[in-house]
């Protein structure tokens, strides 16, 4: 199981590949959108805010969120970490219940291109 710490780096981790993003990848991490990461198996949430081509992760919190973020994902600590890490893919992960996105539409079809 991730820890707390791990998982905190892995979003790092990812706002730092979202940074060095190019093309239709930049394009989508241009937006501008509240956020949290649900961990379900540490039950910890992280909010922040995907601005300027990065995620800023603002807080941690115990349990779910408390305010509706407009980008929401939901996921175990050992998830996450394979997924910024490469080891697990997002589709796959995705269609198998492992990973839960929600979002708006427009949002949606934005997200794609990141994943």
């Amino acid at each position: 199981m991730a820890t707390i710490e791990e998982c905190r780096a892995a979003l790092e981790k990812l706002s730092e590949n979202m940074r060095s993003a190019d093309g239709d990848v930049r394009e989508a991490t241009s937006l501008d959108r509240s956020v949290s990461c649900r961990i379900t198996d540490l039950d910890v949430t992280f909010v922040g805010r995907m601005t300027g081509g990065r995620i800023v992760v603002q807080d941690t919190l115990q349990g779910p969120p408390r305010e509706k973020a407009q980008i929401r994902l939901t996921m175990t600590g050992e998830d996450l970490v394979a997924l910024v890490n490469g080891e697990l893919n997002f589709a796959k992960a995705w269609g198998a219940g492992r990973v839960k996105l929600e979002a708006g539409l427009r949002d949606l079809f934005q997200l794609r291109k990141l994943l």
